[in-house]
């Protein structure tokens, strides 16, 4: 007689680089939202839905291919045989949303959006291959006063959050400035010369790493490490690794005094002029609304994302006091970005169609905040009404209905268990407040009320079980009439 085949259980478990996200995570990321959202609102920024998936070629540089088809994104074959990706970014799928409505649109087309992206990559410590972005853009309008306004925007954002100013700093560069200065300094405009460019930009940014000696190594000939490998420099003639070399030092805490010195380390490149005017008018906008340097300031050491912009670019960093449960400085850097880029929608159109935009990660972000004990949970747990009689459910529901319309969170235990279960369960849930009320209690019109923190301290008070019985600690009866107001008084 064979065995009976015992039924097939899947193993609970969830794929690396995905997360679940509990009550309190969710409510804060709900909270961080709302409070850019409310921004971009007042800015007159409008909400935009797009969906999870897009044709994959839309993605452009994701794009897979039939080898690779899931290289860098989540991607599959729809019954037509087109490739399918869940999006990687909120921009990709806004350039194809702008495109395929640009007629009806009216431009700027101004929109805000927060979901989730997807990146089909090797998750690690704190990187996700599922997270949640929160972006802005403007779309169609040319100008540094676009760029102006999402620089403030992103500001504004930060204060929103509830950060303090001299908490944060948003530190604004430009890709024509080292593009001129690179102009000046002989590097063609040609594939040799963009990738030259990338040469430049990956060297500064080892800026904080190398320091400069080892930056002017990349800039040159090359550079060989401790342990023997040699890094390919860019090879710039020594005019421009000087001029390279002190645009990364050109910051000033005056933005007028960083204009000055761009201006004279850009030479005669008109890309490298342009930039200094658009940054100059910037700082006119800037200033004439009060934002001033210790919100808003001019760093030239500002390289990534250069070479996906194509103007004005800024970075919102945390400068506030962060520890480790050790007491180390931890450094949070980067917690947002964005700038001017107006080379995506032209992939459709096959004309420019300027663009602005500011992004951020809204887990990076919270991350950042709980570090700086900044994250409050604004939602309290409900008043648990303890369901003494079954019979009695309708007087449950209404009293729980009461306490709602008071604005009062409450919930009717509606589960199985007697009462030193449904007392366990409020425990659990972490209530503040027990309603008990029986048959007894309803004919004398009385409603018990637990305080449930309160008898928790009381309890630790109380040597005897005797004593506990006789004090009742934090425990009142009251008026069946009057139990929303006690209720009320109780909560503080």
């Amino acid at each position: 007689m064979s065995k009976k085949q015992k039924p097939f259980r899947p193993k609970a478990r969830r794929p690396r680089g995905f997360e679940d996200k509990p009550a309190e995570l969710l409510r804060a990321e709900r909270k961080l939202i709302d409070a850019a959202f409310s921004v971009y609102d007042m800015n007159g920024f409008e909400p935009l839905q797009t969906p999870a998936f897009e044709f994959a070629d839309v993605l452009g540089k994701f794009l897979p291919d039939d080898d690779r088809p899931n290289t860098g994104v989540f991607a599959l074959q729809d019954d037509d045989e087109q490739w399918l990706s869940l999006r990687y970014d909120l921009t990709a799928p806004l350039a194809r949303f702008v495109a395929e409505n640009y007629d009806a649109l009216a431009k700027p087309y101004r929109r805000y959006q927060a979901g989730s992206v997807y990146r089909n990559e090797k998750p690690g410590p704190g990187r996700f291959r599922e997270f949640v972005q929160c972006d802005a853009d403007s779309v169609g309008a040319a100008g540094p006063a676009a760029d102006a306004e999402m620089i403030m925007l992103a500001a504004e954002v930060m204060r929103a959050a509830g950060l303090k100013d001299g908490q944060y700093a948003v530190r604004v560069n430009n890709r024509k400035l080292l593009d001129g200065i690179l102009e000046s300094s002989g590097v063609p405009n040609t594939d040799e010369g963009a990738v030259q460019r990338l040469q430049v930009l990956r060297a500064i940014d080892k800026l904080d790493r190398l320091g400069e000696d080892g930056v002017e190594a990349l800039l040159g000939a090359g550079r060989e490490d401790e342990s023997g490998d040699y890094t390919d420099g860019a090879k710039l003639n020594p005019a421009g690794i000087k001029a390279v070399l002190g645009f990364t030092t050109a910051s000033d805490p005056d933005r007028g005094n960083t204009i000055s010195t761009l201006e004279g380390l850009v030479g005669d490149s008109a890309r490298g002029r342009e930039g200094c005017a658009e940054l100059a008018a910037i700082d006119k906008i800037l200033t004439a609304t009060g934002f001033g340097p210790d919100r808003v300031s001019f760093d030239t050491s500002i390289v990534r994302g250069l070479g996906y912009y194509t103007g004005p670019v800024f970075e919102a960093e945390l400068l506030a006091d962060i520890r480790d449960r050790k007491g180390r400085p931890v450094r949070i850097g980067s917690i947002g970005g964005g700038g001017r880029y107006d080379d995506l929608v032209s992939r459709f159109r096959g004309q420019q169609v300027p663009a602005t935009g500011f992004s951020f990660g809204v887990s990076r972000f919270l991350s950042a905040l709980d570090r700086m004990n900044a994250v409050e949970d604004s939602v309290k747990p409900p008043v648990i009404i303890c369901a003494f009689d079954k019979s009695l459910m309708g007087e449950y529901f209404k009293m729980a209905a009461e306490l709602r319309a008071e604005g009062i969170r409450a919930e009717v235990f509606v589960g199985a268990g007697n009462v030193t279960k449904q007392m366990k369960y409020a425990d659990r849930r972490n209530a503040q407040i027990a309603v008990l009320v029986g048959s007894d209690e309803l004919e004398k019109g009385e409603v018990t009320l637990k305080d449930l923190y309160e008898g928790a301290k009381a309890a630790k008070a109380i040597e005897s079980n005797e004593e506990w019985k006789s004090s009742r600690p934090a425990q009142e009866t009251v008026a069946r009439g009057n139990f929303v107001s006690a209720v009320k008084a109780m909560l503080g």
